[in-house]
């Protein structure tokens, strides 16, 4: 079984000291690049777009940044982080101590207030299969198995990626196309959540 500790391993190393001169660059990078994501389908945004806005070179863009979904993760890191940290060491029921339906409904509560503010950032990392290799989704994805193991689910391997695909950026930005709301998003979540997780054998809230 996977538990909370379990969840940010390999984190162990501080990254080195930064230069002077390549902190700026890496600061108008990024910022280049969430003012592109904001302002434009970030699909359509090219690594060429991102030097020319930043006032870089190409050579300079590269050697941090292979493409544009690495740029997109860097930008997401730090929000992507602080949810991890409630979902290790926060207060019940998005941190432990609550049952497991109630922590995954609170999971998918914070996501959708992620989604509502960065959901440009997130479309930027996840294009294509992209989204299956960020750390983030590693994350996610233990994060939800070790709720699905506390409730008893005999085969959580395969109800972790069905219950984390609402959370795809697409899917989040089609649904309020179609003029549903934060809330009401997060409603039928929350439903979800206790559909599969309430009233099962082992589980907490029927203890």
């Amino acid at each position: 079984m996977t538990s909370d500790t379990d969840l940010l391993g390999g984190h162990s190393t501080a990254p080195p000291t930064e230069r002077a001169d390549a902190a700026r660059n890496r600061a108008k990078v990024l910022a280049a690049a969430a003012e592109l994501f904001a302002t434009r389908d970030p699909r359509t945004v090219t690594m060429d777009d991102i030097a020319k806005a930043a006032g870089v070179g190409r050579g300079t863009l590269y050697r941090r940044y292979p493409d544009r979904n690495s740029i997109a993760v860097a930008l997401l890191d730090e929000h992507e982080r602080a949810l991890q940290e409630k979902l290790l060491r926060g207060d019940p029921p998005l941190g432990p101590g609550a049952p497991p339906a109630e922590r995954l409904a609170a999971f998918y509560a914070a996501m959708v207030e992620l989604l509502d503010g960065h959901a440009d950032l997130v479309l930027g990392a996840e294009t294509g299969g992209a989204r299956f290799a960020t750390g983030a989704y590693g994350f996610w994805f233990l994060h939800v198995r070790s709720l699905l193991v506390a409730g008893g689910i005999q085969e959580p391997d395969a109800m972790v990626d069905p219950l984390l695909a609402p959370l795809a950026a697409e899917v989040y930005q089609h649904q309020r196309g179609r003029g549903l709301s934060a809330a009401q998003i997060t409603a039928a979540l929350t439903e979800l959540a206790h559909s599969v997780l309430s009233n099962r054998p082992g589980n907490r809230e029927n203890r």
